[in-house]
């Protein structure tokens, strides 16, 4: 018999040796977990395109926060539903300090003082025509945007957020950002960038849990290209968060996540900031369709998902799995 002196599989022998040898791990303090908020007592809606997912009102989001805590989670992104008759061409809503998302994020800061709290930073949720900024004459504007979501962003750190997240890809929106912030003695809220946010077909089931998808009707465009990220590009990702850095990001996100794990992991290797990846609606929702019709495991193929977007470069990741995830951890792991 010939002498191998390299045989990797020594290392995979047994379910100790490959811990022992595991190149990166998730723990759950490093997820973010999404929540839908909505108006009203003892709501839950499920959300169809989203198995596994509700809308809650705030009363039912301590519920989940608690649950949250105990499996190590303690991340937590709101986004509001807004009634459509609140929303107005101007997303006037969005700069409400007694509107959802400030009251929301007050209620749970005031039961929850030590868990971190993530603000999105967009118009979209408050806008009658869909779209991340203010539409006029068929073109979504940039500077008028700008205005609206350095004010917004301030109202949301005032309100207690930890983090305020710009989902919006306007030029220029962390500069304004970064000094609304700070000069309103805010120095201290971390900016979570979405700088590398693809134009992609993957957000269906979000938009479908905010009602916030484009509206068709005359002067509105059909799509978010003009603003999103072109899904062919990735050295331009390098570019959009290496601006935001200069004005100001802590972080710089990459969304979606799986199929821009090259971008995940460019951005990782070239930039001195940690790096998050959103797991979004589509990709979750995908999982637990496959694994509905018998096609996936669901708890492995989540497990597999995460980690893959550690292994790319990701430091923090935004998935609707968290909970599923963490139980996972703590049953492999003991308490998380």
């Amino acid at each position: 018999m010939s002498v191998r002196p390299h045989r990797p599989r020594r290392l995979r022998s047994h379910a100790a040796i490959r811990g022992l040898v595991r190149e990166h791990r998730l723990h759950p303090e490093q997820l973010i977990l999404p929540l839908f908020v909505v108006e009203g007592s003892g709501v839950r809606e499920p959300i169809d395109t989203l198995p596994g997912v509700e809308r809650l009102s705030i009363d039912q989001v301590f519920e989940v926060i608690e649950t949250a805590c105990s499996l190590g989670v303690r991340s937590f992104a709101l986004f509001p539903k807004i009634e459509a008759d609140q929303k107005t061409t101007d997303g006037a809503a969005a700069v409400n300090q007694s509107g959802l998302a400030c009251r929301a994020m007050r209620a749970i800061r005031d039961a929850y003082p030590d868990v971190s709290l993530v603000g999105d930073v967009a118009l979209d949720p408050y806008s009658s025509d869909g779209h991340d900024g203010i539409v006029r004459d068929g073109r979504v504007l940039n500077d008028e945007t700008v205005e609206i979501l350095a004010k917004q962003a301030l109202l949301l750190a005032q309100a207690g957020a930890d983090i305020v997240a710009p989902s919006d890809m306007m030029d220029g929106r962390i500069g304004a950002i970064r000094a609304e912030l700070e000069s309103a003695g805010q120095a201290e809220t971390v900016i979570m960038s979405y700088a590398a946010k693809y134009a992609s077909s993957f957000y269906g089931p979000f938009r479908d849990a905010l009602d916030s998808a484009p509206i068709r009707r005359e002067g509105v465009p059909l799509d978010k290209r003009s603003y999103q990220m072109d899904p062919a590009n990735g050295q331009e990702a390098v570019h959009e968060a290496s601006l935001d850095i200069e004005e100001g990001a802590d972080i710089v996100m990459v969304k979606p996540g799986l199929p821009y794990l090259d971008v995940v992991h460019r951005l990782a290797d070239t930039l001195p900031v940690p790096v998050a990846a959103y797991h979004v609606s589509g990709e979750y929702a995908m999982l637990r369709s496959a694994a509905a019709l018998g096609c996936v495991d669901y708890e492995q193929a989540l497990q597999e998902s995460l980690i893959c977007l550690v292994r790319a470069g990701a430091r923090i990741v935004l998935t609707y799995g968290a909970l599923d995830y963490a139980r996972l951890y703590q049953k492999e792991h003991g308490h998380a």
